[in-house]
């Protein structure tokens, strides 16, 4: 009997995409006949013609499936409710607009049969097509992540991978309501074989993606997996002590031997907004982990379905 490999695909306004998406993809189930195909495209609040589009392919095609939620949830939230609705004995993460390119599948595939390894993940060895400060700022964030967490996080990793059942249900035991899923397949562990490819452009439609959304992301990403930055206010509290405790003694002495003389203010106040900046980025860390912490004890769903293909009968 043939396995099942699910493909699930994140979607947010991407009616320009589908289409072509949908052509690739099919391309690519003809051409790997020794596995059954499931595509589950997970509708994360689209506002254009997206949910649409994924219900004329429902009805033509019955390997097309589709979770459409009641609101924009987020891609993190889309990636586990598609996981959570695939059935297959392999799972692949990918995007609608192209840039996780489906001619790799057959041989992500090949190195799980046929090599033992549970996982393909891919990794861009360019960022061609990208801005130049962005690029940097992405390096940047995985040298940070690398050498303040515990899990390791592969720079240009995509989310587009290829996983045994195994790895997903594992995946999936992680029930936490504030997921950073890059870190949480690394965390999960099993033996990963790294496929690196050229940067792909898009198909079609633009990038949900801005740099205040990514820097937001990147923050996620620091305080779900380390607590360093806490240690970080720490240090830099018993340093300004120390500083504070130095200067004193330098003022006693400086009183004792010279006199008092009076000291301009500009410089205390340059030192009251120093400190004070100090302060306010620490109770900021600090207030980080206490806003997950809160969220997680709400207990709330990730996300919220509100049809599915199913609802089409």
């Amino acid at each position: 009997m043939k396995k099942l490999l699910s493909v699930v695909v994140s979607c947010y306004n991407e009616e320009a995409a589908i289409p072509y998406f949908y052509d690739e993809i099919v391309k690519t189930a003809k051409e790997m006949k020794e596995v059954n195909f499931e595509f589950i495209f997970v509708n994360d609040g689209s506002k254009d013609k997206t949910l649409e589009i994924l219900k004329s392919l429902a009805n033509k095609d019955k390997r097309v499936k589709f979770v459409s939620f009641s609101r924009n949830f987020g891609k993190e939230a889309a990636m586990m409710a598609g996981l959570e609705y695939s059935k297959g004995d392999y799972v692949t993460l990918m995007d609608a607009d192209l840039q996780d390119p489906p001619a790799l599948l057959p041989e992500m595939y090949n190195y799980i049969v046929n090599e033992g390894y549970d996982c393909v993940g891919t990794r861009r060895v360019t960022r061609k097509g990208e801005p130049p400060i962005r690029s940097f700022f992405a390096r940047m964030f995985y040298k940070i992540i690398n050498k303040i967490s515990k899990v390791e996080m592969v720079d240009g990793a995509r989310d587009y991978r290829l996983m045994t059942r195994q790895m997903v249900d594992a995946i999936l035991s992680l029930k936490e309501y504030n997921r950073y899923s890059k870190g949480l397949f690394s965390f999960v562990g099993f033996n990963t074989k790294w496929l690196e490819y050229e940067n792909v452009e898009r198909v079609a439609g633009e990038t949900k993606w801005s740099f205040w959304k990514l820097l937001i992301y990147a923050i996620e990403g620091i305080t779900a997996f380390s607590t360093v930055p806490l240690m970080i206010s720490v240090v830099i509290g018993l340093l300004f002590c120390l500083i504070s405790f130095i200067m004193i003694v330098v003022i006693i002495v400086k009183t004792l031997v010279f006199g008092d003389p009076t000291s301009g203010w500009p410089s205390l106040a340059c030192i009251i907004f120093l400190v004070s900046g100090v302060q306010l980025f620490s109770i900021g860390v600090l207030g980080q982990y206490l806003a997950k912490t809160y969220l997680e004890t709400k207990k709330r769903p990730v996300y919220i379905i509100k049809e599915t293909e199913k609802d089409l009968d």
